[in-house]
């Protein structure tokens, strides 16, 4: 059912009519700062679709935001923006709260880059809806199964190990198993950023990832995060190569082919790396692997040397291509 014919069975009913602009994104959701590393970050599972840009915000340094339930998406980036100008999360969330006058069908979440957390259920969202704060995170959740939702999300985020990506990950599957959203699934997110700012925006975000439209989007969003893993991981390795530290870069290569053991494109680029940094003699079996999974692989090397991304030798480039089964096709 789209959000126009829930505002119209609403004013039949009599119920006061919220603004037309708002998307009805009833879901689950959690915003944390890890007291450790600083990182901020927000989670959201729904049976909507594309939650993704509406319910999280998130900005390095600054804080995150969850708007849901009869969604202003206002809240996100004008929470943001009073939270970079010294608000704390609840001075922030006060201050929207206020200009509002729908608030009883908001369910807002901020917390803020020094761990202050704010939340808010109005009175009019669906039942079953609530939220629970705790040390630097707010979980909170609308038309829900059942009203132990949200505190099964808070008890899984504070018992979790690992890193803020999952803790939230975490929270979200406690969700799912006490019921989550009364309707089912259909898409969920995750942003996790940076402590602090770097200047590009764009490198400060750690995890950025959404599932539009699944059956299953919180198996999926596990399998979007771990792959993501895999990459940072292979990134590392480049910079541990690239600052002459070539033993820790191959144990980082290792790792991050080991966390994504289908994905051919990070083992080749592995091998690149090892190969133009000196270390062939182990470069050239990930070769060989590469070229017997998929032999499409095999032409790009001579390809590379134009980019300055190989070395300009017909020799070196005879070798790596050497290394493909032989009759192969490519």
């Amino acid at each position: 059912m789209s959000w126009t014919t829930l505002l119209s069975l609403a004013l039949l009913a009599g119920a006061p009519a919220a603004p037309p602009a708002a998307p009805f994104a009833h879901t689950y959701s959690i915003v944390a700062r890890d007291p450790r590393t600083g990182e901020l970050g927000a989670a959201v599972q729904s049976h909507y679709f594309s939650v993704g840009p509406v319910v999280p915000w998130v900005e390095a340094g600054v804080g995150a935001v969850c708007t849901q339930s009869l969604v202003l998406v206002d809240y996100g980036p004008n929470g943001l923006e009073l939270m970079r100008a010294g608000l704390t999360a609840p001075q922030a969330l006060d201050s929207l709260l206020r200009a509002d006058e729908h608030r009883e069908v908001r369910q807002v979440a901020m917390v803020d880059a020094g761990g202050n957390v704010a939340a808010h259920t109005g009175a009019s969202c669906i039942p079953e809806a609530g939220h629970r704060q705790g040390t630097g995170y707010s979980v909170q959740a609308n038309l829900m199964a059942s009203d132990r939702v949200w505190p099964a999300m808070a008890e899984a985020y504070e018992r979790a190990e690992g890193d803020l990506a999952e803790r939230l990950l975490a929270a979200l599957e406690a969700a799912e198993r006490e019921g989550g959203d009364v309707r089912g699934r259909q898409s969920a997110a995750i942003v996790v950023v940076k402590a602090r700012p770097g200047g590009k925006p764009w490198a400060d975000r750690l995890f950025d990832l959404r599932v539009e439209d699944s059956a299953e989007p919180l198996a999926e969003l596990r399998r979007l995060v771990g792959l993501r893993r895999a990459y940072l991981l292979e990134d590392a390795g480049d910079e541990a190569i690239a600052g002459k530290r070539p033993e820790e870069a191959m144990r980082l290569y290792e790792q991050a082919m080991k966390l994504a053991p289908d994905v051919v494109e990070l083992r080749f680029w592995a091998a690149v790396s090892m190969y133009v940094n000196g270390r062939e003699a182990e470069a050239l079996p990930v070769f060989r692997e590469v070229f017997a999974r998929e032999a499409r692989w095999v032409p790009l090397v001579a390809r590379l040397p134009k980019a300055g991304l190989f070395p300009d030798d017909p020799g070196k480039v005879a070798e790596v291509q050497a290394q493909a089964v032989k009759g192969a096709k490519w």
